[in-house]
């Protein structure tokens, strides 16, 4: 019991840790970047920073706060309290370090400098809090509110809510060069907040139909250095009994599969999928080991 206690509060702590760097790396971009070059970010982000050039940028992290506040609601009543709770914390943090940097000074350079840094730096800090469990922006809450009553994707919800946001900006100020500007970073973010969640070492899953499973098998572990799982099916229309072998592959070693498993059995069924995390038991990852050949990713086979 004390070992579990303990590393509860090692998960909370780092939990706290990163979020608080992202935290930190978002008001960054934002107190050196964003407004300084009059940029704004999408969703309650970019409403908030619409209000504070109109009003004042000091007024930006009391803004963030009261704008997200009826969105936290929402997380309570619809999502889970957990939840709620990591992204009360990441605002709070956020509004902190956007106080804390008021005098810092700006980045002056040429507006693709701007975009590409500052998008990258707001793309790793909403990455690192979005990957530790925690979210800054409401909007984000509606998006998944939506997706579960009316079937539109997360993704989908935010972009839509965002063009208007975008376009107000440029509507309000009469400034649609710097409203594109924003779309652009918002873009170069938005692609970094992928690559801090999934990871350079992107991870596939591999289903395989084949009628020489065990040839299959044999090669792919004997030559990726590939560990899988065999799962007994049935075809639904044949009635007849399948093995279906299971892979876990990185993305790097995805051609050499297919080639293996199309030279063993021309005729054979892939179905692949992008895998945004591989969880493993109490360790959190799935354990590999390599070998001469690859690695090898333990099944719970």
């Amino acid at each position: 019991m004390p070992v579990t206690q303990k590393r509860s509060v090692a998960q909370y702590g780092s939990m706290l840790f990163w979020m608080a760097v992202g935290a930190f790396l978002a008001a960054v971009s934002l107190r050196v970047f964003l407004i300084p070059n009059q940029l704004i970010d999408g969703g309650i982000v970019g409403i908030a920073l619409i209000l504070s050039r109109l009003f004042g940028s000091n007024y930006l992290p009391y803004l963030l706060l009261a704008l997200n506040l009826p969105f936290i609601y929402l997380a309570y009543r619809y999502i889970r309290r957990t939840f709620l709770l990591q992204m009360l914390l990441a605002i709070v943090l956020f509004a902190g370090f956007l106080v804390a940097l008021q005098k810092a000074p700006p980045f002056a350079s040429d507006p693709l400098e701007v975009i590409v840094i500052g998008g990258a730096i707001l793309g790793i800090g909403v990455g690192l809090i979005i990957r530790h469990g925690g979210c800054l922006d409401g909007t984000e809450i509606l998006a998944i509110i939506i997706n579960r009553k009316k079937g539109f994707t997360v993704g989908q919800v935010v972009l839509f809510i965002n063009i208007f946001v975008f376009g107000a900006y440029g509507w309000i100020f009469q400034d649609w060069h710097i409203a594109l500007r924003s779309l652009m970073m918002f873009i170069v973010a938005f692609k970094m907040i992928d690559l801090v969640i999934v990871g350079l070492d992107e991870l596939k899953s591999v289903l395989i139909i084949s009628s020489k499973s065990k040839e299959l098998a044999s090669a792919i572990t004997n030559e990726l250095g590939l560990g899988l799982t065999i799962m007994h099916g049935r075809g639904g229309f044949s009635g007849n009994a399948r093995e279906i072998l299971f892979v876990i592959v990185e993305r790097l070693d995805l051609s050499e599969l297919k080639e293996i498993t199309l030279r063993e059995d021309p005729s054979a069924f892939m179905a692949i999928e992008t895998l945004h995390e591989v969880v493993y038991g109490a360790q959190g990852h799935m354990p590999y080991k390599k070998k001469s050949k690859g690695r090898l990713f333990k099944h719970p086979s």
